[in-house]
């Protein structure tokens, strides 16, 4: 990013701190472990170890000078807000190799995963319900192991995490866009009343096993990834003033008031649990459409791909890989500074900009209740 922009970056940073010290006396809170259900926004492994995927190089090159299973060239907003807890990255919960430490908690989220159950098709088969499941066998056996030995208590939750804990989502995404290819627009938005009912099955079922406190990001602006503007967008009537996709957008908006409701609704049935609403779509599209004021210069172009501008999105071709495509034999490259980009690899979001959401998250104006002396996150900015 540019000098300026850097300045402006630090500027945002006092800014939250200074916003941090009115409440650094007054609250004593911190989770001492976090349970996280998810996709690609938020898989910190998952989908590779469970699927035996691959992750080409760049995936990983800024932070981790690797691939990590995450769909990134670095940090996910989950790493950043983990960070701003004084929480370690989150272990992803079929990852059985490297000692995995789920002490501080555990992933659950997969890459492609949706809150609806699985089909045939599908990119992951752990869908919500499956990473719910997953979720209540982790508990359980971490009480057998507890009730026989105190041996794994460095690796494993403490019994009372379970309760004081926080429970995280950022799913939803994946239902939405596999839709728009075998429904019409109308038949989408009468789906989401099925979506949200079965996510809050699965909210129930958590609570029912003692989770009470609920974390749950919205949806993201669809439209805006290049993967569904070249699909979608071709005719420009279809695009919005910002280059994104019209109807994907009125379905994530439909959506995220849906599931505002529902959150709502949620913390009147269980007073004793608490319930935060965390509005990513508008952070989101303030970042794509103010994206050169945050030292951004590409709002939706992808930094890692194939086919060049305007979209630099080849379907056909994954970050990182090398493929014969029209007889010729072609690579995936990514661009030469990712934090010039605001998306990766055409669904995903670079480590620049997923550090801004989770700045903008941790503000706490984006969040219903907005941030009280109850919220972790104003306790420790350490980035």
């Amino acid at each position: 990013m540019a000098s300026n922009n850097c300045t402006h970056f630090h500027i945002l940073i006092l800014f939250l701190f200074l916003i941090c010290l009115p409440f650094s006396n007054s609250i004593d809170f911190n989770y001492p472990a976090v349970f996280n259900f998810g996709d690609s926004n938020s898989d910190t492994g998952d989908l590779v170890a469970g699927m035996g995927e691959q992750l080409d190089p760049p995936n990983g090159q800024i932070y981790f000078q690797k691939p990590s299973g995450r769909f990134c060239d670095g940090r996910l907003i989950i790493d950043f807000l983990m960070d701003a807890m004084d929480l370690p990255f989150l272990n992803a919960y079929l990852e059985a190799i490297g000692a995995p430490n789920f002490r501080k908690g555990c992933n659950f989220a997969a890459a492609g995963s949706t809150i609806l159950p699985a089909t045939a098709s599908s990119v992951s088969p752990f869908s919500f319900g499956i990473q719910v499941a997953q979720f209540f066998r982790f508990k359980s056996r971490v009480q057998e192991l507890q009730a026989k030995t105190r041996k794994y208590d460095k690796i494993i939750p403490a019994q009372d995490y379970f309760q004081k804990g926080l429970y995280m989502f950022d799913i939803g995404q994946n239902d939405l866009a596999g839709a728009f290819y075998s429904k019409t627009f109308d038949q989408v938005l009468a789906l989401i009343p099925t979506i949200l009912s079965e996510f809050e099955d699965g909210i129930k079922n958590l609570y029912d096993q003692q989770a009470r406190n609920f974390w749950i990001h919205n949806t993201g602006p669809l439209g805006c990834l290049p993967q569904n503007v070249a699909k979608f967008g071709t005719d420009p009537s279809k695009l919005d003033e910002l280059g994104c996709v019209s109807t994907h957008n009125q379905a994530s908006r439909l959506l995220n008031l849906q599931l505002h409701a529902l959150t709502t609704k949620l913390q009147g049935q269980y007073p004793d649990a608490n319930f935060t609403h965390v509005d990513i779509f508008t952070i989101k599209s303030n970042l794509i459409s103010n994206y050169s004021r945050y030292g951004f210069e590409q709002p939706i172009m992808a930094c890692c791909g194939y086919g060049g501008p305007p979209l630099n999105y080849d379907s056909r071709i994954a970050c990182g890989q090398t493929k014969v495509l029209n007889g010729s034999s072609v690579t995936a490259r990514g661009c030469n500074d990712s934090t010039e980009y605001v998306n990766w690899d055409g669904i995903h979001y670079t480590e620049a900009s997923n550090q801004y959401v989770a700045s903008q998250i941790l503000t706490g104006k984006y969040s219903d209740p907005p941030f009280s002396d109850k919220m972790p996150f104003l306790l420790k900015l350490k980035f």
